[in-house]
This record gives structure tokens, C-alpha cells and sequence, in this order.
């Protein structure tokens, strides 16, 4: 049930990953056009027509200025990433075309393609890139060879010129896939708890965080259960904490079971989880915390043949039916758990402001 959860902290960690992609190609098209620039100035061998290169130059500068900083396409994609790709191998081939076709010097400035499409767009829409540079490649080739471009000796010696491309794309792609795999595994790890597998409370505030956004911009409501497991201490204390931990675990899995795609569970600390619910009703709320609570009641745990049950007290809190500001939601839930367990345990209490000491002495 914590997958939609997962699935929203993924997509956040991928834009901010895309962000960073974003500034990278920038740097790296200005770069390129730099490079291109120190040649125009400083060839290392004649060029014969330089209105072509300076109309390219000026023509790539202001796409670069139009599609990225003028806000062509604010939200970032890899299509966007994968279009400035195109156009750098579009700028590149037409920058080769007129300082010696495969013979140029500026020919290994390809690989900045290639190894900024292998970081950011992942091995199929490398490989689509390298072909479509082997494509340009072999174009200037004809032109410089002429149908000698099909002769075994002349193809040998144009391939043989081609496979560092191949390779920096072949390595790079293999080692971005692998730190991205990686990058994602750590972020799955930092987002969730490693006895339960629901998730933490990092991850649970960042949700938190977006739902009180939406909140306050649409106007809608919030619910929040706790729940703690009564007398875990007593059962650590007897039977060790493997066997603690065991019952932690058990009521996670009851948990699970009762919570809907949309809620948000995590593990509050120790013997406590939080559960989020967004537009949920306070009478829906608290049903479904009864239910949860005669679950775990209903719930026992197999400790050397002996059966060992356990109970939960639950503490609900609505935004705005009883907590007038929405921020507080999580204060109030703790305060109402705290009165279930002040009142006997095994029971679920609704906040209600009479329940502030701030309020009673008001």
C-alpha cells in the first residue's frame, strides 16, 4: 500500500534529478560553442569559408538563449534534454562539415554528446544517438570519399576512426546505469524504515509537507492517526527485543492491510506509527481506527509455543473539524493518544480542544 507513496518521493527525487541534468547540459552547450569559438580564432588549419560558421555559431546561440532561457518549456523533461542533444549533434555536424568533414580536429567533440545523452537519457536513447551521429559520420565520409566509401580498406579505416565513440558510449551508459541504479536504491533505503518497511519520518514530513500545501491552497481536510503498541516494554523485557521487534513488525503488516493507496503510513518512533489521510471525514477517520485497533487486538504473536497478544491505544486529530490549524494535526493526534493510554489503553480518542492543557486553564 506505501507504493503511491514511494512512487510520489520518486518522482520528486527525478525532478530534482532532472534539475541537475538541466544545468549540466546548459554548461556543456555553452561549452561546446566555446570550443567552436577558439578554433573560428585560433585554427589549426585554414578555413576557407567562415560565413557559414559564424551564421552556425549565431544560429546555435540564440536556440540555446530561446529554448532555455526564455522560458520555452519551463518544466523539465528528458524530451527537452534529449531535443538540445539532437541540436548539438545537428550544430556539430555542420561545424564538421566546413573545417574538414571527418578529418576535422573538431571531430571528438561528438563525445560531449554522447556522454552527456549516456548520464541523461539512459542506454536506448544513447544508442539512438550514437546512430544517428554513425549517420552523419558516414554522410561527411562520402563526401570526402566518394563511392570509395564502400570499399573494404576505406569502410575498415572510417569504422576503425568511429569505434572510440562506440566504446565511450558503450562505458559510460554501462557506468551511468549502475550509479543511477545505485542512487535510486539509496533513496528508497533513506525513505523507509528498515525493520517495518513502511516509511520513515523524513519521508512521512516531506508528504506531510506537500499535503499541508494542498491543503491550505484548495481548502480541503487532513486526518491523522497515531497509534502506539501497548505494553511492547513488558514483552522486551521478558522475551527480548527479536521478539519486540517481531511484534513491531506484525503490526506494520496489520497496518498495511488497513490503510487505502492514498493514505500515508510511517513508523513515528519506536512502538509508534503515523498514519495520513487526506479528505477523509473525522466519522470515516474514526472508524477506520476502530478497525484498526480491534485488528492488532485480534492479533497475536508465537513466542516458543506461546501465544502473546497485545493491544494499541489510538489518538485521531482533524483538520478543520477539532484543530484549527492544520500544522498542529500531528501535535494534537500525540495529545489524544496520550489520553488513551491515560484512560486504560485499548482504545481509540478523538482529539477535542477541552484536551489541551492550554484550553483547560483558558
Amino acid at each position: 500500500m506505501q507504493e503511491p507513496c514511494i512512487k510520489t518521493l520518486t518522482t520528486d527525487y527525478d525532478a530534482e534529478e532532472l534539475k541537475g541534468f538541466s544545468r549540466s547540459m546548459a554548461e556543456l552547450q555553452w561549452l561546446l560553442l566555446i570550443l567552436v569559438i577558439l578554433y573560428f580564432f585560433i585554427p589549426t588549419r585554414e578555413i576557407v569559408d567562415t560565413d557559414p560558421l559564424v551564421v552556425t555559431m549565431v544560429a546555435y546561440a540564440l536556440f540555446v538563449l530561446v529554448f532555455r532561457y526564455f522560458n520555452f518549456q519551463a518544466r523539465e523533461t528528458r524530451f527537452k534534454l534529449a531535443v538540445e542533444t539532437w541540436t548539438m549533434v545537428g550544430f556539430i555536424t555542420t561545424i564538421l562539415w566546413h573545417t574538414g568533414y571527418t578529418e576535422s580536429p573538431l571531430l571528438n567533440l561528438y563525445l560531449l554528446v554522447i556522454i552527456a545523452c549516456a548520464i541523461t537519457l539512459g542506454k536506448v536513447m544513447t544508442l539512438l544517438e550514437v546512430g544517428l551521429i554513425a549517420c552523419c559520420y558516414l554522410l561527411m565520409g562520402f563526401k570526402v570519399h566518394s563511392v570509395d566509401i564502400f570499399t573494404p580498406g576505406t569502410f575498415t579505416l572510417l569504422m576503425a576512426n568511429f569505434s572510440p565513440f562506440l566504446l565511450v558510449a558503450y562505458v559510460t551508459s554501462m557506468l551511468a546505469s549502475d550509479i543511477l541504479a545505485a542512487k535510486r536504491k539509496i533513496a528508497r533505503l533513506s525513505q523507509t524504515d528498515d525493520l517495518t518497511g513502511v516509511l520513515n519520518m523524513r519521508a512521512f514530513n516531506t508528504l506531510f509537507d506537500k499535503e499541508i500545501a494542498r491543503v491550505n491552497r484548495y481548502g480541503t481536510s487532513l486526518t491523522v492517526i497515531m497509534v502506539d503498541v501497548d505494553g511492547l516494554k513488558a514483552i522486551n523485557d521478558h522475551y527480548g527485543h527479536t521478539a519486540g521487534n517481531r511484534l513491531i513488525q506484525i503490526v506494520s503488516t496489520v497496518l498495511k492491510a488497513h490503510v487505502r493507496s492514498s493514505d500515508v503510513l510511517a513508523r513515528y518512533g519506536g512502538d509508534e506509527f503515523i498514519i495520513l489521510l487526506s479528505q477523509a471525514a473525522s466519522g470515516a477517520a474514526h472508524a477506520k481506527a476502530e478497525r484498526i485497533r480491534t485488528a492488532i487486538a485480534d492479533t497475536s504473536l508465537n513466542i516458543n509455543g506461546k501465544r502473546i497478544s497485545t493491544t494499541a491505544s489510538v489518538g485521531i486529530a482533524s483538520f478543520p473539524n477539532n484543530v484549527s490549524d492544520v500544522e498542529d494535526v500531528v501535535d494534537k493526534a500525540d495529545m489524544a493518544l496520550y489520553k488513551s493510554k491515560q484512560s486504560g489503553r485499548n482504545r481509540v480518542t478523538s482529539y477535542e480542544r477541552s484536551q489541551d492543557p492550554v484550553s483547560a486553564c483558558a
